[in-house]
Protein backbone atom coordinates (compact mmCIF):
# COMPACT_ATOMS: atom_id res chain seq x y z
CA UNK A 1 0.00 0.00 0.00
CA UNK A 2 2.81 2.39 0.90
CA UNK A 3 4.57 1.83 -2.42
CA UNK A 4 1.27 2.36 -4.25
CA UNK A 5 0.75 5.70 -2.46
CA UNK A 6 4.30 6.77 -3.39
CA UNK A 7 3.63 5.86 -7.02
CA UNK A 8 0.43 7.93 -7.04
CA UNK A 9 2.27 10.92 -5.57
CA UNK A 10 5.00 10.63 -8.20
CA UNK A 11 2.42 10.41 -10.99
CA UNK A 12 0.63 13.46 -9.63
CA UNK A 13 3.89 15.40 -9.45
CA UNK A 14 4.68 14.42 -13.04
CA UNK A 15 1.24 15.56 -14.20
CA UNK A 16 1.63 18.88 -12.37
CA UNK A 17 5.05 19.39 -13.94
CA UNK A 18 3.69 18.66 -17.41
CA UNK A 19 0.74 21.05 -16.95
CA UNK A 20 3.13 23.80 -15.81
CA UNK A 21 5.48 23.34 -18.77
CA UNK A 22 2.95 23.42 -21.60
CA UNK A 23 -0.18 25.52 -21.91
CA UNK A 24 -2.23 27.05 -24.71
CA UNK A 25 -4.66 29.85 -25.38
CA UNK A 26 -6.69 31.02 -28.33
CA UNK A 27 -4.70 33.49 -30.43
CA UNK A 28 -7.41 34.29 -32.99
CA UNK A 29 -8.66 32.83 -36.25
CA UNK A 30 -7.43 32.49 -39.83
CA UNK A 31 -10.08 31.90 -42.50
CA UNK A 32 -12.46 30.86 -39.74
CA UNK A 33 -10.06 28.34 -38.26
CA UNK A 34 -9.06 28.80 -34.61
CA UNK A 35 -5.36 29.41 -34.02
CA UNK A 36 -3.76 28.46 -30.72
CA UNK A 37 -0.71 29.89 -29.01
CA UNK A 38 1.31 27.29 -27.13
CA UNK A 39 3.54 28.35 -24.26
CA UNK A 40 6.50 26.13 -23.35
CA UNK A 41 8.37 27.03 -20.17
CA UNK A 42 11.27 25.41 -18.37
CA UNK A 43 13.19 27.48 -15.84
CA UNK A 44 13.97 30.87 -17.36
CA UNK A 45 13.46 29.73 -20.96
CA UNK A 46 10.02 30.48 -22.37
CA UNK A 47 8.93 29.76 -25.94
CA UNK A 48 5.61 30.69 -27.56
CA UNK A 49 4.53 28.86 -30.71
CA UNK A 50 1.56 29.37 -33.03
CA UNK A 51 -0.02 26.54 -34.98
CA UNK A 52 -0.32 29.07 -37.82
CA UNK A 53 2.87 28.51 -39.81
CA UNK A 54 4.40 26.70 -36.84
CA UNK A 55 5.74 30.13 -35.92
CA UNK A 56 8.06 30.65 -32.95
CA UNK A 57 6.44 33.90 -31.83
CA UNK A 58 8.79 34.66 -28.94
CA UNK A 59 11.71 33.06 -27.13
CA UNK A 60 12.88 34.40 -23.78
CA UNK A 61 16.35 33.49 -22.53
CA UNK A 62 18.38 34.94 -19.65
CA UNK A 63 21.57 36.99 -19.91
CA UNK A 64 24.65 36.51 -17.73
CA UNK A 65 22.82 38.25 -14.86
CA UNK A 66 19.82 35.96 -15.15
CA UNK A 67 17.60 38.61 -16.75
CA UNK A 68 15.40 37.17 -19.52
CA UNK A 69 14.63 38.92 -22.81
CA UNK A 70 12.85 37.95 -25.99
CA UNK A 71 15.64 37.21 -28.49
CA UNK A 72 13.62 36.46 -31.66
CA UNK A 73 11.91 38.89 -34.01
CA UNK A 74 8.16 38.68 -34.36
CA UNK A 75 4.84 40.41 -33.77
CA UNK A 76 2.71 41.00 -30.68
CA UNK A 77 -0.25 39.07 -32.04
CA UNK A 78 -1.42 36.65 -34.73
CA UNK A 79 -2.75 39.59 -36.77
CA UNK A 80 0.78 40.89 -37.27
CA UNK A 81 1.76 37.72 -39.13
CA UNK A 82 -1.46 37.41 -41.12
CA UNK A 83 -1.91 41.06 -42.13
CA UNK A 84 1.68 41.48 -43.32
CA UNK A 85 1.87 38.06 -44.94
CA UNK A 86 4.98 37.62 -42.76
CA UNK A 87 7.14 38.35 -45.80
CA UNK A 88 10.37 37.95 -43.77
CA UNK A 89 9.14 34.44 -42.70
CA UNK A 90 9.84 35.31 -39.06
CA UNK A 91 9.90 32.22 -36.85
CA UNK A 92 8.04 30.03 -39.35
CA UNK A 93 8.37 26.45 -40.52
CA UNK A 94 9.56 26.56 -44.13
CA UNK A 95 8.51 23.98 -46.72
CA UNK A 96 8.01 22.15 -48.91
CA UNK A 97 11.34 23.44 -50.08
CA UNK A 98 13.34 25.83 -47.92
CA UNK A 99 15.61 28.30 -49.70
CA UNK A 100 15.70 28.86 -53.48
CA UNK A 101 14.87 26.78 -56.54
CA UNK A 102 16.27 28.32 -59.73
CA UNK A 103 13.63 29.38 -62.20
CA UNK A 104 11.00 27.78 -59.98
CA UNK A 105 11.67 24.60 -61.96
CA UNK A 106 13.08 21.15 -61.26
CA UNK A 107 13.01 17.74 -62.89
CA UNK A 108 12.10 14.54 -61.11
CA UNK A 109 11.76 11.10 -62.71
CA UNK A 110 11.93 12.65 -66.16
CA UNK A 111 9.09 15.12 -65.53
CA UNK A 112 9.44 18.88 -65.11
CA UNK A 113 7.69 20.58 -62.19
CA UNK A 114 7.05 24.29 -61.66
CA UNK A 115 6.86 26.11 -58.32
CA UNK A 116 5.49 29.69 -58.34
CA UNK A 117 8.24 32.30 -58.56
CA UNK A 118 8.21 34.69 -55.62
CA UNK A 119 11.84 35.85 -55.54
CA UNK A 120 12.68 37.32 -58.91
CA UNK A 121 13.17 34.33 -61.19
CA UNK A 122 13.35 31.93 -58.21
CA UNK A 123 10.91 30.03 -56.08
CA UNK A 124 11.73 30.85 -52.45
CA UNK A 125 10.75 28.94 -49.30
CA UNK A 126 8.08 26.77 -50.89
CA UNK A 127 6.43 29.24 -53.24
CA UNK A 128 3.71 31.81 -52.70
CA UNK A 129 1.72 29.83 -50.13
CA UNK A 130 4.26 27.67 -48.37
CA UNK A 131 4.12 25.95 -45.00
CA UNK A 132 4.67 29.29 -43.26
CA UNK A 133 1.10 30.32 -44.15
CA UNK A 134 -0.66 27.04 -43.32
CA UNK A 135 -2.82 26.17 -40.34
CA UNK A 136 -1.27 23.09 -38.73
CA UNK A 137 -3.22 20.69 -36.57
CA UNK A 138 -1.69 20.64 -33.10
CA UNK A 139 -1.63 18.58 -29.93
CA UNK A 140 0.19 18.89 -26.64
CA UNK A 141 2.92 16.35 -26.01
CA UNK A 142 5.35 15.91 -23.16
CA UNK A 143 7.44 19.08 -22.88
CA UNK A 144 5.99 20.59 -26.02
CA UNK A 145 3.66 20.56 -28.99
CA UNK A 146 3.39 18.44 -32.14
CA UNK A 147 2.18 20.07 -35.36
CA UNK A 148 0.94 18.21 -38.43
CA UNK A 149 0.10 19.38 -41.93
CA UNK A 150 -1.00 17.44 -45.01
CA UNK A 151 0.12 19.03 -48.26
CA UNK A 152 -1.96 17.73 -51.15
CA UNK A 153 -0.48 16.48 -54.40
CA UNK A 154 0.24 19.45 -56.65
CA UNK A 155 0.19 22.09 -53.91
CA UNK A 156 2.53 24.90 -55.03
CA UNK A 157 3.52 22.61 -57.91
CA UNK A 158 5.12 19.84 -55.84
CA UNK A 159 4.27 16.20 -56.58
CA UNK A 160 2.86 13.76 -54.05
CA UNK A 161 0.66 14.16 -51.00
CA UNK A 162 3.07 14.91 -48.18
CA UNK A 163 2.27 14.51 -44.47
CA UNK A 164 4.65 16.50 -42.29
CA UNK A 165 4.92 16.62 -38.51
CA UNK A 166 7.08 18.99 -36.48
CA UNK A 167 7.67 18.54 -32.77
CA UNK A 168 8.81 21.47 -30.66
CA UNK A 169 9.98 20.41 -27.19
CA UNK A 170 11.71 22.42 -24.48
CA UNK A 171 13.85 20.63 -21.90
CA UNK A 172 16.12 22.73 -19.72
CA UNK A 173 17.97 25.17 -21.96
CA UNK A 174 17.33 23.30 -25.22
CA UNK A 175 14.58 23.88 -27.75
CA UNK A 176 14.46 20.77 -29.93
CA UNK A 177 12.76 20.74 -33.33
CA UNK A 178 12.09 17.27 -34.77
CA UNK A 179 10.84 17.00 -38.35
CA UNK A 180 9.21 13.96 -39.93
CA UNK A 181 7.58 13.57 -43.33
CA UNK A 182 6.01 10.86 -45.47
CA UNK A 183 4.93 11.03 -49.12
CA UNK A 184 2.75 8.85 -51.35
CA UNK A 185 4.77 9.69 -54.50
CA UNK A 186 8.33 10.71 -55.30
CA UNK A 187 8.91 14.34 -54.33
CA UNK A 188 11.55 16.79 -53.08
CA UNK A 189 11.70 18.15 -49.56
CA UNK A 190 13.73 20.67 -47.58
CA UNK A 191 12.45 21.79 -44.16
CA UNK A 192 13.77 24.38 -41.73
CA UNK A 193 12.78 26.94 -39.12
CA UNK A 194 13.27 30.61 -40.03
CA UNK A 195 13.73 32.28 -36.64
CA UNK A 196 15.52 35.64 -36.61
CA UNK A 197 17.81 36.01 -33.58
CA UNK A 198 19.23 39.03 -31.79
CA UNK A 199 20.90 37.95 -28.56
CA UNK A 200 20.81 41.53 -27.24
CA UNK A 201 17.02 41.29 -27.37
CA UNK A 202 14.71 41.71 -30.35
CA UNK A 203 14.79 45.21 -31.82
CA UNK A 204 17.79 46.27 -29.70
CA UNK A 205 20.11 47.36 -32.48
CA UNK A 206 22.04 45.43 -35.10
CA UNK A 207 23.83 42.10 -34.73
CA UNK A 208 27.17 43.17 -36.21
CA UNK A 209 28.88 42.96 -32.81
CA UNK A 210 27.82 39.35 -32.26
CA UNK A 211 30.54 36.73 -32.61
CA UNK A 212 29.86 33.76 -34.88
CA UNK A 213 31.44 30.35 -35.26
CA UNK A 214 30.39 27.91 -38.01
CA UNK A 215 31.76 24.38 -38.18
CA UNK A 216 32.23 24.34 -41.93
CA UNK A 217 35.34 24.41 -44.10
CA UNK A 218 33.36 24.91 -47.31
CA UNK A 219 30.38 26.89 -48.56
CA UNK A 220 28.31 27.05 -51.74
CA UNK A 221 29.05 30.26 -53.71
CA UNK A 222 26.11 31.81 -55.57
CA UNK A 223 25.46 33.62 -58.82
CA UNK A 224 23.71 36.97 -59.27
CA UNK A 225 20.34 35.32 -58.56
CA UNK A 226 21.67 33.86 -55.28
CA UNK A 227 21.56 30.37 -56.77
CA UNK A 228 24.51 28.05 -56.02
CA UNK A 229 27.01 27.71 -58.84
CA UNK A 230 27.56 24.07 -57.88
CA UNK A 231 31.02 24.69 -56.45
CA UNK A 232 31.91 23.68 -52.88
CA UNK A 233 34.44 26.40 -52.16
CA UNK A 234 36.92 26.53 -49.30
CA UNK A 235 36.30 29.24 -46.71
CA UNK A 236 40.03 29.62 -45.98
CA UNK A 237 41.27 33.12 -46.73
CA UNK A 238 37.74 34.48 -47.33
CA UNK A 239 35.19 36.44 -45.27
CA UNK A 240 33.28 33.14 -45.00
CA UNK A 241 35.80 31.58 -42.63
CA UNK A 242 34.05 31.33 -39.26
CA UNK A 243 35.99 28.30 -38.07
CA UNK A 244 37.19 30.55 -35.26
CA UNK A 245 34.69 32.78 -33.46
CA UNK A 246 34.62 36.03 -35.44
CA UNK A 247 32.72 39.30 -35.06
CA UNK A 248 29.99 39.27 -37.72
CA UNK A 249 30.56 42.88 -38.75
CA UNK A 250 34.32 42.62 -39.05
CA UNK A 251 34.32 41.52 -42.71
CA UNK A 252 30.73 41.99 -43.87
CA UNK A 253 31.66 45.11 -45.87
CA UNK A 254 34.71 43.49 -47.50
CA UNK A 255 35.42 43.92 -51.19
CA UNK A 256 34.11 40.45 -51.93
CA UNK A 257 31.82 39.63 -54.84
CA UNK A 258 29.82 37.04 -52.89
CA UNK A 259 29.07 39.54 -50.12
CA UNK A 260 28.11 42.16 -52.68
CA UNK A 261 25.72 39.80 -54.46
CA UNK A 262 23.92 38.91 -51.22
CA UNK A 263 24.23 42.39 -49.63
CA UNK A 264 25.91 40.67 -46.70
CA UNK A 265 25.89 37.08 -45.57
CA UNK A 266 23.17 34.94 -47.16
CA UNK A 267 24.96 31.75 -48.18
CA UNK A 268 24.86 28.09 -47.35
CA UNK A 269 27.74 26.56 -45.40
CA UNK A 270 28.64 22.90 -46.01
CA UNK A 271 28.82 21.48 -42.50
CA UNK A 272 31.85 19.37 -41.70
CA UNK A 273 29.67 16.68 -40.15
CA UNK A 274 27.92 16.06 -43.45
CA UNK A 275 24.51 15.51 -41.88
CA UNK A 276 25.30 12.07 -40.49
CA UNK A 277 24.29 12.76 -36.88
CA UNK A 278 23.14 15.57 -34.61
CA UNK A 279 26.19 17.65 -33.76
CA UNK A 280 27.29 21.22 -33.22
CA UNK A 281 26.96 23.31 -36.38
CA UNK A 282 27.24 26.92 -35.20
CA UNK A 283 27.65 29.09 -32.13
CA UNK A 284 26.72 32.75 -31.68
CA UNK A 285 27.85 34.90 -28.74
CA UNK A 286 26.76 38.41 -27.78
CA UNK A 287 29.42 40.01 -25.54
CA UNK A 288 27.36 42.75 -23.85
CA UNK A 289 24.71 40.35 -22.50
CA UNK A 290 26.78 37.16 -22.46
CA UNK A 291 24.06 35.20 -24.23
CA UNK A 292 25.15 32.18 -26.24
CA UNK A 293 23.19 30.30 -28.89
CA UNK A 294 24.46 26.91 -30.04
CA UNK A 295 22.84 25.21 -33.03
CA UNK A 296 23.04 21.43 -33.39
CA UNK A 297 21.69 19.55 -36.40
CA UNK A 298 21.88 16.41 -38.52
CA UNK A 299 21.39 18.38 -41.73
CA UNK A 300 24.28 18.80 -44.22
CA UNK A 301 24.01 22.59 -44.52
CA UNK A 302 23.24 25.78 -42.64
CA UNK A 303 22.18 29.08 -44.19
CA UNK A 304 23.68 32.03 -42.33
CA UNK A 305 21.68 35.19 -43.11
CA UNK A 306 22.30 38.62 -41.61
CA UNK A 307 18.91 40.27 -42.14
CA UNK A 308 20.17 42.16 -45.19
CA UNK A 309 16.66 42.82 -46.53
CA UNK A 310 15.11 44.08 -43.32
CA UNK A 311 14.53 47.75 -44.14
CA UNK A 312 12.67 49.35 -41.22
CA UNK A 313 9.25 48.81 -42.79
CA UNK A 314 8.37 46.06 -40.29
CA UNK A 315 7.10 47.17 -36.87
CA UNK A 316 7.53 44.16 -34.64
CA UNK A 317 7.03 43.01 -31.06
CA UNK A 318 6.62 45.85 -28.58
CA UNK A 319 6.58 48.41 -31.39
CA UNK A 320 10.24 47.80 -32.23
CA UNK A 321 11.37 48.78 -35.73
CA UNK A 322 13.35 46.08 -37.52
CA UNK A 323 16.10 47.78 -39.48
CA UNK A 324 18.75 46.24 -41.71
CA UNK A 325 20.89 43.61 -39.98
CA UNK A 326 18.86 43.71 -36.77
CA UNK A 327 18.91 39.90 -36.66
CA UNK A 328 20.60 36.83 -38.01
CA UNK A 329 19.24 33.45 -39.07
CA UNK A 330 20.89 30.04 -38.84
CA UNK A 331 18.67 27.84 -40.99
CA UNK A 332 19.58 24.15 -40.79
CA UNK A 333 18.78 22.53 -44.11
CA UNK A 334 19.88 20.87 -47.32
CA UNK A 335 21.63 23.00 -49.90
CA UNK A 336 19.68 25.56 -51.97
CA UNK A 337 18.49 24.42 -55.41
CA UNK A 338 19.56 20.83 -54.70
CA UNK A 339 17.00 19.32 -57.13
CA UNK A 340 18.95 21.02 -59.94
CA UNK A 341 22.38 19.93 -58.66
CA UNK A 342 22.81 16.13 -58.84
CA UNK A 343 26.15 16.32 -57.01
CA UNK A 344 24.56 17.95 -53.93
CA UNK A 345 23.13 15.70 -51.18
CA UNK A 346 19.77 14.55 -52.47
CA UNK A 347 16.50 16.08 -51.29
CA UNK A 348 14.37 13.43 -52.96
CA UNK A 349 11.86 11.64 -50.74
CA UNK A 350 10.25 8.39 -51.88
CA UNK A 351 7.18 6.59 -50.49
CA UNK A 352 9.33 3.75 -49.16
CA UNK A 353 11.16 6.13 -46.80
CA UNK A 354 10.27 8.48 -43.95
CA UNK A 355 12.17 11.74 -43.61
CA UNK A 356 13.54 12.45 -40.12
CA UNK A 357 15.64 15.38 -38.98
CA UNK A 358 16.51 17.09 -35.69
CA UNK A 359 17.71 20.59 -34.87
CA UNK A 360 18.47 21.85 -31.38
CA UNK A 361 18.81 25.45 -30.22
CA UNK A 362 20.80 25.48 -26.96
CA UNK A 363 20.88 28.65 -24.84
CA UNK A 364 23.35 29.70 -22.16
CA UNK A 365 25.29 32.77 -20.97
CA UNK A 366 28.85 33.52 -19.99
Amino acid sequence: MKSARILLVLLAMTAMSYAANVSKQLAGTVDGQPIDLYKLQDGKITVRILNYGGIVMSLEAPDRNGEPANIVLGFDSLDGYVNTGNKPYMGAIIGRYANRIAGGTFELDGKTYHVPKNDGDNALHGGINGFNKKVWSAKEIKDGVELTYVSKNGEEGFPGTLTTSVRYTLVGNELKIEYAAKTDANTVLNLTNHSYFNLKGQGNGDILGHEMKIYARRYTPVNANLIPTGELAAVTGTPFDFLKSTVIGSRIASDNQQLKLAHGYDQNWVLDGGGKKVELAAEAYEPTTGRVLEVLTDQPGIQFYTGNFLDGSVIGTGGKVYNRRYAFCLETQHFPDSPNHPKFPTTELKPVATFHSTTIYRFSAR
